[in-house]
């Protein structure tokens, strides 16, 4: 009888971590479809008029929101394929956590060229058009994939001279950054370059914030002006903070092994997941699309034309 209840119990206890799983995999999932739909019709937004693609500042939030709209959907699509328990050959994780990588590196160096765009147009509106030019402003987002190719390159030429084991094999564990970029040098110059990064880019929205404090107190810049550039600077500082934490979600895991255990490791690592990784990404549609009064318009003009859409019934479609 003690046997049967123990088991009865146990059998409980394995439906209620399923259950609990089955919840939390729903959550993560619903909650970045939502964030990738609303971004890819922000993308189609900013491609629906030609204002946007001849004003710099929306051709810059279209570079940030096109970089993390990749990473939202490679990280969900490596978390999908992680709770699924699907294994892959190591050069197709390869290829993913390359592209990943790549995009990190340029949403913080976006935010750099975006802050010094607003310090331009608050300090000097007169000249702001000529400083920040269409063709300048093509370069600048040029030069930033640039050079998070170039660096993802060095990396990838060294992980090739330096692997051992043959990338047409299947991969023993879920894919992830760590599990292939593992070689010690690898991880020392991502780390390395990072920082660097984050360094560099919190200098210049830390300074184009004080450039604008001090033209807010003269006579000479509109205070409505001066105000709301002065919390989409803050803003940008915001969104560089969350997405240094974002790339310190491995290293945080990692530092936790063998000091809790593996239940809370879990748990932590989908809070991170939800609030570190998929947050940041989903925050510049949030931020720039509904502040913007030119882009809020359009943004739910289309969001309820394409959820009408999607709603309606396939009879009442034929008509049209």
């Amino acid at each position: 009888m003690s046997i049967q209840l123990w088991e009865n119990s146990s059998a409980s206890q394995q439906y209620e971590i399923v259950q609990a799983k089955a919840f939390k995999s729903f959550l993560a999932l619903s909650s970045c479809i939502i964030f990738l739909y609303i971004n890819v019709v922000m993308l189609f937004t900013l491609r629906s008029k030609p204002v946007f693609s001849q004003t710099p500042r929306y051709i810059l939030l279209y570079n940030l929101l096109f970089a993390d709209t990749i990473q939202l959907a490679l990280g969900q699509l490596l978390y999908i394929l992680a709770a699924a328990r699907v294994y892959m050959v190591r050069y197709v994780c390869l290829i993913i956590t390359t592209i990943t990588i790549i995009t990190t590196g340029i949403s913080p160096l976006n935010l750099a060229v975006m802050s010094l765009e607003r310090y331009v147009a608050v300090c000097y509106p007169l000249r702001h058009a000529s400083i920040i030019t269409i063709r300048g402003t093509t370069t600048a987002v040029a030069v930033i994939w640039a050079i998070c190719l170039v660096k993802q390159l060095i990396s990838l030429l060294t992980l090739l001279f330096l692997e051992t084991m043959p990338l047409h094999n299947l991969m023993q564990g879920f894919c992830a950054k760590h599990a292939i970029y593992h070689q010690k040098i690898l991880e020392d110059f991502d780390s390395g370059f990072m920082y660097t990064v984050f360094v560099f880019v919190g200098v210049v929205i830390i300074c184009s914030y004080f450039g604008v404090i001090i033209s807010a107190r003269s006579a000479s810049t509109g205070k409505a002006s001066a105000n709301k550039a002065l919390k989409t600077v803050l803003l940008h500082m915001f969104q560089l903070v969350l997405t240094l934490l974002s790339t310190l979600v491995t290293s945080i895991i990692a530092a936790l092994h063998g000091k809790v255990d593996q239940i809370t490791i879990t748990r932590m690592y989908y809070v991170f997941f939800v609030f570190l990784v998929n947050l940041p990404r989903s925050l510049s549609c949030l931020i720039y699309g509904l502040r913007d009064q030119t882009i809020r318009s359009l943004l739910v003009q289309h969001l309820c034309f394409c959820l009408r859409h999607h709603m309606m019934p396939a009879g009442h479609l034929n008509k049209h």
